[in-house]
């Protein structure tokens, strides 16, 4: 049984810290008191089924605090940082700060722990870590979790990847002991382990969100054409993905990608592209806009100046609760300059949008909408189906 600290409990320090709370002793630290409040009467913060119904029934070996004591460090074996690292779109590069902060504190403390990145980073940040913060073990392991279904993703893994420094033969031996942590709260069998130099590892998460987001981007296209052409997206999908070496997976049309990860990391591939000959890379971003700007220029062809436009939801996904970076923000700035918006999101409380009004009662907001855009289907806009605009074909995510 280890000792393990967790820096940061979204989505991705919080499924991992119960995953690991299973066999093992966790300290979960986050800043935010709020949910450190509702954690310790085993309500979970976020909207996950997984890790709701493991606070309520599984016994964990789990404490949360919002400061970590010098104790708990000294007594730490592992010790995992998931914080924030937001895009900086001036700086065309992921905000770090909440990362550096914490190894720098660790680094000064004289940590003997071996520290375990989980936060999304840019490619060749741990090498610069390494020099900056000498004589202290820094390896990295990506996160490959959807929101809403962390804990989920987690318990059957598609893939177990923790990279250290190759040419430190006792940090293979750590890195496999992490990689065998994850495995033991795992429900699933046969994981596929991938212990791998850290540069590699640091590549494997920014180029498979990217490939997702590229996914994303090639069948809202498809449905660009469909759109214009006035033929059935549905079944050139379906013959497309009959095909297996292409899948019936991951196709349904949207307004967009968004979320937390797909929209930093694609710009962050591309910002670590430069001077590295390519085209496809920075196509999928700019693709993601272009598709935007398709959606609302269609609304704009559908409606008239005096027309109401119902915007239902400003989640990317259905079962979540995160509207960070959603698609529908851009297509909302550009409807809003000619026409009325209303919208409708009850989970969202302390929000504004410039020239848009909220509307709280459902049955008010489906009156008052001309045509209402969703982009993932619910049947509480049944009764309304003629005003219903979306592009979710498959009635999933």
């Amino acid at each position: 049984m280890k000792n393990i600290i967790v820096f940061g409990l979204g989505y991705v320090g919080l499924s991992n810290a119960i995953l690991l709370a299973q066999k093992n002793n966790v300290i979960g630290i986050e800043i935010n008191s709020d949910k450190v409040e509702l954690l310790n009467k085993k309500i979970s913060p976020i909207k996950d089924d997984k890790i709701t119904e493991f606070l309520k029934n599984k016994k964990l070996n789990f404490c949360i605090k919002v400061l970590e004591s010098k104790e708990d460090i000294k007594n730490a074996d592992y010790i995992i940082i998931a914080t924030p690292t937001n895009f900086d779109e001036n700086k065309n590069y992921f905000d770090t700060s909440s990362v550096d902060n914490i190894i720098e504190k660790l680094f000064n403390l004289k940590a003997k722990a071996n520290i375990i990145i989980k936060s999304t980073i840019p490619l060749g940040y741990i090498k610069k870590l390494r020099k900056r913060f000498p004589g202290i073990t820094i390896l990295f392991s990506p996160e490959f979790l959807r929101e809403g279904r962390a804990l989920e993703d987690n318990l059957y893994p598609s893939r177990i990847i923790v990279g250290y420094d190759i040419n430190n033969k006792d940090e293979y031996i750590k890195a496999s002991e992490f990689a065998n942590l994850l495995r033991q709260g795992a429900l699933k069998q046969d994981i596929s382990i991938l212990i791998m130099n850290i540069e590699e590892a640091e590549s494997v998460k920014l180029f498979s969100n990217t490939y997702l987001a590229m996914r994303v981007a090639y069948f809202n296209e498809v449905d660009d054409y469909a759109i214009k052409h006035n033929l059935n997206t549905k079944d050139i999908i379906k013959g497309m993905c009959a095909d297996p070496r292409i899948g019936d997976f991951y196709n349904n049309p949207s307004f967009g990608y968004g979320g937390y990860c797909f929209p930093k990391d694609t710009k962050q591939l591309k910002a670590n592209y430069s001077g590295v000959p390519n085209s496809l890379i920075d196509s999928i971003v700019e693709s993601n806009m272009i598709r935007k700007e398709f959606i609302a220029k269609t609304i704009l062809e559908k409606t008239v100046s005096s027309d109401i436009v119902g915007i239902y939801r400003l989640l990317m996904k259905s079962n979540s609760d995160n509207c960070r970076s959603s698609a529908i923000y851009d297509i909302i700035k550009i409807l809003a300059k000619e026409r009325k918006i209303i919208i409708f999101e009850p989970n969202i409380l302390e929000i504004s949008i410039e020239n848009c009004e909220f509307e709280t009662n459902l049955e008010k907001f489906k009156k008052r909408s001309d045509i209402i855009l969703v982009n993932r289907c619910d049947e509480k806009l049944s009764d309304v189906q003629e005003k219903v605009f979306t592009r979710d074909i498959f009635g999933r995510d």
